[in-house]
């Protein structure tokens, strides 16, 4: 299993943008928490501070972090950002789900 977690360019595009409104040293948290309605959920947070053992995927100007706990379950992970009728949002596309529900924002494995 891969544990490369990748960011898309229209994720990068759109993190980029909202970080600049944060100020200088802006970067999205990506993390995984108990709880939603399928037993994990994706946590989305700005962040000002990285902890040394943060994994760092840089892309176009957006700085994604995600801390050690939460790196197993986003393995071989893509973020994405999906912009359609039903509205915008960063989309986790997640080999390692076994189920998700229908809001996109929690899963189990």
């Amino acid at each position: 299993m891969t544990t490369a977690i990748t960011v898309s360019e229209r994720a990068a595009r759109r993190i980029g943008e909202i970080l600049k409104v944060e100020g200088d040293g802006a970067m999205l948290r990506i993390s995984v928490e108990g709880g939603g309605c399928s037993g994990f959920q994706y946590k989305f947070d700005v962040d000002h501070a990285k902890a040394e053992d943060d994994l760092v995927i840089a892309r176009e100007g957006a700085v994604v972090l995600v801390d050690p706990a939460s790196v197993p379950f986003l393995a071989g992970s893509e973020v994405d950002f999906v912009d359609d009728l039903i509205g915008a949002s960063f989309r986790v596309v997640n080999p390692n789900a076994t189920a998700s529900c229908g809001c996109g924002t929690s899963f189990s494995v």
